[in-house]
């Protein structure tokens, strides 16, 4: 049986704006908002920490356990900073955020980022590392690259995505 609703994958840096968008999504759209940080703790999804970055490691296998049976049912709004690990047939669209340097810098400081996570997520922002991991792990028509520097991009990332999930429902139909 195929979903009735689409399932979307919100990914990207660190501070570049996935949760404030997700939650947006799922009031417009009645969705559920799947903060994978947050189930990984509930549900013991973790494993070392990691002193360098300052957080635990995520047990992939076991967190891809706890999602599957819920990515079933679609209407799921992922939101998580990496996307290699999940699989494809859980999404039908990929939208990766991306937030100039300077913006992200900013945002990752009044977090309180050590200076070696700073740095690295900064870097990983320059070299779109996790637009190419997307790109690398999904039919190419799937990924969407959204600017999220200021509120206008936020507002014009909810009404396009809120907008395809309409598409996706009425040509999905049955």
């Amino acid at each position: 049986m195929s979903r009735r609703k689409p399932n979307i994958l919100l990914t990207g840096t660190p501070g570049v704006g996935k949760s404030t968008l997700s939650e947006e999504i799922c009031k417009r759209t009645g969705f559920e908002w799947l903060e994978v940080s947050k189930i990984a703790k509930q549900c013991d999804c973790l494993t070392n920490y990691d002193e360098k970055y300052e957080s635990y490691v995520l047990d992939e296998d076991k967190l891809l356990d706890e999602l599957e049976n819920r990515m079933t049912e679609g209407g799921k709004v992922v939101d998580y900073h990496g996307c290699d690990f999940f699989p494809e047939r859980w999404f039908d669209i990929v939208f990766v955020l991306r937030t100039n340097n300077t913006v992200l810098y900013d945002r990752l400081t009044e977090r309180g980022y050590n200076k070696k996570k700073l740095e690295d997520n900064v870097q990983c922002e320059i070299f779109q590392t996790l637009l190419d991991e997307a790109r690398d792990s999904y039919q190419e028509d799937i990924v969407h690259e959204l600017q999220s520097d200021n509120d206008d991009d936020m507002s014009s990332n909810i009404d396009r995505i809120v907008k395809w999930i309409d598409q996706w429902q009425k040509d999905h139909a049955s």
